[in-house]
């Protein structure tokens, strides 16, 4: 494992939701060590849940570093059991957000945590210690922002729209709510100022990263950089491995999901451009925006797969490990 740099700065900073953007970030913590890793992650899908402060997708990060995630899923504890939603049920609540019963523990932890007037990233950097994580998981804000979909239905959370609908509302527009006043987090800033390298994990472009970017001076901060910054791509001969990416390009970019449609909404923001060999073909156009290309398999199912393409993505930027 890599020790942080000589030249002053602080390893990667790694850009995360989702479970493609877990799954990196696990390869990425087989390599480098806790002082060389920042993993900023976005809070965009959070939402409040039977009266409790729910971070899906840190928590999807937070037990994939701790090999705790569902194996089948991506998401969620392994082995989990349902017996408190179930009796929510018979209680009358509207349970459609599944929750297992270590799951609730932590909510409610969680919670508790937050009313005694700690901050998400101090909440989220204890309850990730005490889960066995050695590397820090860092929430982009700790002032809420929430994706808002607009849809042919009308108005609604991401979750309601992912989970309650199954992404099944045409989706019309995006909407970051509270983005605009909202600080990115202490550790995020620190990070954004003396990094190595940032990478941008395989996430859902839309609804996984530009929640982060969004956040005041952050894409600024970013496109100034002098460090490598590449982007892994989602999209793996024109489908999403997980989730709504490959649908919501077409909305949004007004062309099929592919690798060089990915390249095309970062255009600016990166130096270097990660692909799967399965789309190898559009190399030459995404050079010609201007990045460095890797063309290497990105698909992600066992820890090998992880730590191999870390190893590239790595190499690639410059960084030691």
């Amino acid at each position: 494992m890599t020790q942080s740099s000589g030249n002053g700065r602080s390893g990667v900073l790694a850009l995360a939701g989702g479970v493609g953007g877990a799954k990196l970030a696990v390869g990425l913590a087989r390599i480098l060590n806790p002082n060389a890793l920042t993993i900023v992650v976005n809070t965009g899908d959070d939402e409040t849940f039977y009266g409790l402060h729910i971070s899906p997708d840190i928590d999807t990060v937070t037990y994939s570093l701790a090999g705790l995630a569902n194996p089948d899923t991506g998401w969620g504890f392994a082995g989990d059991t349902f017996n408190a939603l179930e009796t929510l049920k018979t209680l009358g609540a509207d349970a459609w957000f599944g929750l297992g019963d270590h799951d609730l523990a932590l909510h409610l932890r969680r919670t508790d945590m937050l009313r005694s007037g700690m901050t998400l990233s101090e909440v989220t950097l204890d309850l990730a210690r005490r889960m066995g994580v050695r590397h820090p998981v860092i929430p982009m804000s700790d002032e809420p922002v929430r994706t808002i979909i607009k849809s042919t239905d009308g108005e609604m959370s991401f979750q309601e729209y992912f989970v309650h609908r199954r992404s099944e509302p045409e989706v019309i527009g995006l909407t970051f709510e509270g983005a605009d006043s909202a600080n990115a987090s202490p550790v995020f800033q620190r990070a954004l100022e003396n990094v190595e390298a940032i990478v941008f994990c395989p996430s859902n472009p839309f609804l996984s990263v530009d929640p982060i970017l969004a956040l005041p001076d952050v894409r600024e901060m970013i496109v100034a950089s002098d460090v490598p910054r590449v982007i892994v791509s989602p999209i793996i001969g024109g489908r999403a491995v997980k989730g709504p990416a490959a649908r919501i390009f077409e909305t949004f970019a007004h062309k099929p999901p592919s690798a060089l449609a990915v390249a095309e909404h970062y255009e600016g923001m990166a130096t270097h451009f990660v692909m799967d060999n399965e789309d190898a073909a559009s190399r030459g156009a995404v050079e010609a925006l201007g990045y460095q290309v890797l063309v290497t398999e990105t698909l992600m199912i066992e820890d090998t797969h992880k730590i191999a393409l870390s190893t590239a993505v790595c190499k690639m930027a410059g960084v030691s490990i």
